[in-house]
């Protein structure tokens, strides 16, 4: 006989799992655990995005380390995400407003229709930046939040 689980029976069952999760889930991502990808954007290790995280308690982030050599790619997608500073000096281009950052510094990408345009500079060629990056998911599919590649890392090769 054919599965007869109604919509409301699946739907208890997801928030059982979800549930499941919070009691059991994974509390700790180590570092090991994840691998570095060389993208369009720059050097990056994925710490959750959607499909990374199915055992964890969380979901929903996309929480990101990113290296940069020289630039990251330049795109455009809603803003609400922030990036720690861990490491380096550079600047980025914001809707094309230059704004200066260093180690410890926050940057806030803004909220506003049709996104923000963006990029991501080193200024000490001796020494790579490194920041990490937190963003909720949901928030930026509530607002319909498209991703625009206007031009990828000159590190990335297709």
């Amino acid at each position: 006989m054919e599965d007869q689980k109604t919509v409301y029976d699946r739907a208890l069952e997801r928030h059982q799992e979800f549930l499941r999760r919070q009691r059991s889930g994974k509390l700790l991502i180590r570092s090991e655990e994840r691998s570095w990808e060389q993208n369009r954007q720059g050097l990056i290790k994925w710490y959750f995005q959607e499909g990374a995280e199915e055992d964890s308690v969380l979901r929903g982030w996309n929480v990101f380390v990113h290296r940069i050599r020289r630039q990251g790619g330049k795109h455009v997608h809603q803003g609400g995400t922030v990036i720690f500073v861990l490491q380096g000096r550079g600047y980025s281009i914001v809707d094309g407003k230059r704004v200066d950052w260093e180690a410890g510094d926050l940057i806030m990408l803004p909220i506003k229709p049709g996104g923000v345009e963006h990029q991501h500079f080193n200024l000490d060629p001796n020494q790579e930046v490194k920041w990490i990056a937190f963003s909720y998911r949901p928030f930026k599919e509530y607002l319909a939040s498209t991703i625009t590649q206007k031009e990828n890392s000159p590190d990335y090769r297709e």
